[in-house]
């Protein structure tokens, strides 16, 4: 038995792709029971697609976006457009605490599961529907995915060079939206604790990005203004951009925000003879030099490793970090001593599998990874027999006629 923190709620997932099987992996790891749905009729892209390290398909229970999305989880096959594994459905929603769905909206209302009907099999759940545009308003009918959360939400304009187009942003943006369903989740089941009633948690992707800039929007509602790309430049700080380093694309961050920073950076540099520049005396300066400044910061980030010159400039308190690899992160001391990945084992997907570690530390109810992520349709006969009170001889007679498939 988990000791998690929402040990007693079971969650069914009807997710797929990243950011909804995202915010139910988040639940289970905080305890949750978390039965996916899933079905021959519509099988997990993310099961199917071709395996990140290889570019080639993987099998139904190979892929690594899937087994590290889906770790924690059941997996039950029923299929929602029988009429029996509609009922089914129905069944289950009464015994359980939350549904996690990201189907384009209105999939559900058309599968008869929307909320009114949800809320009447059971008052006390909470549904959260996370879709591009959420389930209302004039652009509801707009389906995408991670690439068009963040172009709606205008950070993909805001992201780029000057002289460039815009950046196609992928996979984060469904991270973020699957971070932030989950505390929506969160926010509602602590609401049921006060009301015992369950709540609509209507998502909009695009609208989890849009509120990272808000300092963008603001400009525009306050002054007109619509900002848009520019490299890695600041309104005011100077060196702020990323400098290549020493070896092959190898690169660090720096941002210097006030002088004390400034002397720091200089300090840490070795004093050399152009830091005195008295075009570089002051913020003010150093920004409107900062083109010549950048050459001249790169020429000594360039003597260093990424890793050297962040230990540094970090040692001496000057804000600068190395970019890194998914193999830079996955060996970095800092990460492996907080325990970031973990290695698991998987029937199908081999002995020493990684996967990312809860997000988070509770000292009373710690997150666990108890067991990884399902072969598809591992758990049916398990839910069918041991939550809905079937058969064996009932779960076989279904699945021959094509309801647990």
């Amino acid at each position: 038995m988990t000791a998690g923190a929402i040990r007693n709620i079971r969650v069914l997932d009807f997710s797929w792709g990243m950011a909804g099987p995202l915010t139910a992996a988040l639940l289970a790891s905080a305890g949750a029971e978390v039965i996916k749905i899933e079905s021959e009729q519509r099988i997990d892209m993310s099961r199917i697609g071709a395996d990140p390290y290889t570019g080639k398909p993987s099998g139904i229970n190979k892929n690594a976006i899937f087994n590290d999305l889906n770790r924690n989880k059941l997996s039950a096959n029923i299929n929602l457009k029988h009429p029996k594994g509609l009922e089914l459905i129905k069944r289950l929603i009464r015994i359980s605490d939350v549904i996690v769905e990201n189907y384009s909206a209105g999939v559900m209302e058309r599968l008869g599961l929307g909320y009114e009907v949800v809320r009447e099999l059971n008052p006390r759940i909470v549904m959260s529907s996370s879709s591009t545009m959420g389930g209302s308003g004039p652009e509801v009918g707009a389906i995408g995915y991670a690439p068009l959360f963040a172009a709606s939400s205008g950070l993909s304009d805001m992201t780029g060079y000057r002289d460039g187009p815009p950046t196609e942003i992928r996979y984060s943006m469904d991270i973020i939206s699957g971070y932030t369903t989950f505390v929506a989740v969160m926010a509602a089941l602590v609401s049921r604790q006060d009301t015992d009633q369950g709540q609509y948690v209507d998502f909009s992707s695009r609208e989890s990005i849009s509120i990272l800039l808000g300092d963008a929007i603001m400009d525009y509602n306050l002054n007109g203004r619509i900002q848009s790309r520019n490299g890695n430049d600041d309104d005011v700080m100077a060196p702020h951009n990323c400098y290549r380093c020493a070896g092959n694309d190898s690169w660090i961050s720096i941002a210097i925000a006030n002088d004390d920073e400034w002397r720091a950076f200089c300090r840490a540099a070795g004093d050399p003879d152009w830091s005195r520049d008295p075009g570089f005396a002051s913020q003010e300066s150093r920004h409107e030099h900062r083109e010549e400044l950048d050459r001249l910061v790169e020429s000594w980030t360039m003597k260093y490793s990424h890793y050297q010159a962040m230990e540094l400039l970090q040692a001496a308190g000057v804000a600068a970090v190395a970019s890194l690899t998914p193999q830079d992160l996955f060996t970095d001391p800092h990460l492996q001593e907080r325990g970031a990945f973990i290695l698991m084992k998987h029937p199908e997907g081999g002995d020493r599998f990684s996967v990312n570690s809860p997000p988070w530390r509770l000292s009373e109810t710690p997150c666990t990874i108890e067991r990884d992520a399902p072969l598809f349709g591992e758990h049916t006969e398990h839910v069918c027999c041991k939550l809905l009170g079937l058969s064996p001889e009932e779960v076989r007679q279904l699945t021959e006629e094509g309801t647990l498939k």
